[in-house]
């Protein structure tokens, strides 16, 4: 036994890594157990030394040295499952420690069985999770399928330890990107932010670090063979790849493409708030299908976007000079000078078409013919004849004050 458990211990430092002090360490502790469980008495003052030059092992209880073939045995069996004990937990150490450095990363495996939508994947010396949440919602794999996918977490558990995959993290976009451009390997190129709705579109903002190399370019690649690759590992989900700039209004321009953006105002710095501006036929584009666009580029920018077109601003501008130009002490005048919105039977929608036309004052009205006046949008013959009737009355006022 002294021998054997010496070369055994030996071994298992040399091949496992597992310190030979450890082991008799561990040994000690367990057959302290065994023997008091011998002795029938949990209390009694037991102690083992094994010595580590001829491996043999000694029992001393209430000091005196017990010899016993009873104990020989005992400590056989429990050298024994110490030892296997200790290997599978230095084992799952190296497999913990090894995957835990690979911590966002990304890594491939097969997949085996599938556990309650979940996809538990081979990983050679482990196994990997990847739970329905973790999924991309263009995933569709079969056992025996070869798979990539991020690490997202490394767990220690009483089993081993747990490997959580992801495809749907954004995590997962940018190390692919790091695997198809070099030059964001060699960290010319840098990933400053990625946004990301899984199995639909993806954003991601990258700058050079060498003014020489275009950034964009550089994830393109000739033909779009690099992007090509990223969408092919994503299963065909959209990639927008922009220009980074630390300046607020060319990153958000730049993070709202394909729409063209107009301008950008900064609203509220400590808030982070702009108001974007786009062309009538930019809108829809800017915003996205159900707003997935302009969600993405707030994600990105890290800003909140609110974007407006050239007709609301012009119509926000019309109505807010017409406020200014028809306070309710002018519009209770009368006379020439007078606003149309003084007149009877021209509400405010009617006053504003009129004023678009370009009658705003009674003088207008009066200079102006009936095929004009019939000519602005929301007036027709009964109206017409209504405003007509209120302009000859409010003339006849004009003379009684004459």
């Amino acid at each position: 036994m002294s021998t054997e458990l010496l070369m055994v211990l030996e071994n298992i430092e040399r091949e496992k890594g597992i310190s030979r002090k450890v082991l008799i360490e561990s040994v000690e502790a367990a057959l302290v157990s065994a023997a008091k469980k011998v002795l029938h008495d949990k209390d009694k003052d037991v102690e083992v030394k094994i010595d580590v030059e001829s491996g043999k092992i000694r029992i001393y209880s209430d000091g005196k040295e017990i010899v016993s073939n009873e104990f020989g045995r005992i400590a056989a069996q429990t050298a024994k499952q110490v030892i296997f004990q200790k290997i599978r937990e230095a084992e799952r150490d190296v497999i913990f420690n090894e995957f835990n450095q690979k911590s966002d990363s990304i890594t491939s495996g097969t997949v085996y069985r599938f556990d309650k939508g979940a996809l538990l994947v081979d990983l050679g010396k482990t196994e990997g999770i990847l739970p329905k949440r973790e999924m991309s919602p263009r995933d569709s794999y079969r056992q025996g399928d070869t798979i990539r996918a991020y690490i997202l977490e490394v767990n220690k558990t009483a089993k081993g330890p747990q490997i959580i995959l992801s495809r749907s993290h954004s995590g997962f976009v940018k190390r692919l990107f790091e695997l198809e451009v070099p030059e964001i390997a060699d960290g010319v190129v840098e990933i400053r932010s990625v946004s990301r709705e899984p199995g639909d579109r993806t954003k991601i903002a990258v700058c050079s670090k060498n003014e020489k190399i275009d950034c964009v370019g550089a994830c393109v690649g000739i033909r779009g063979s690099r992007v090509k690759g990223v969408v092919k590992e994503l299963q065909g989900e959209k990639i927008d790849i922009v220009r980074w700039s630390d300046d607020v209004e060319e990153f958000v321009k730049a993070a709202l493409s394909p729409a063209e953006v107009s301008s950008v105002k900064i609203l509220d710095p400590q808030e982070k708030k702009v108001e974007v501006i786009v062309g009538d036929d930019q809108l829809s584009l800017a915003i996205g299908k159900n707003g997935q666009n302009v969600r993405l580029a707030s994600k990105l920018t890290g800003w909140s976007i609110d974007i407006r077109s050239k007709k609301d601003i012009a119509k926000e501008k019309l109505e807010s000079q017409l406020a200014t130009e028809i306070p309710p002490a002018v519009a209770a005048e009368t006379g020439e000078g007078a606003l149309i919105q003084s007149v009877e039977g021209i509400g405010p929608k009617t006053a504003e078409a009129m004023a678009a036309a370009g009658f705003k004052t009674l003088e207008d009205l009066k200079k102006a013919s009936r095929e004009e006046l019939l000519a602005v949008k929301g007036i027709g013959e009964k109206t017409l004849e209504k405003i007509l009737k209120a302009i000859g009355s409010s003339e006849g006022k004009d003379k009684e004050a004459e």
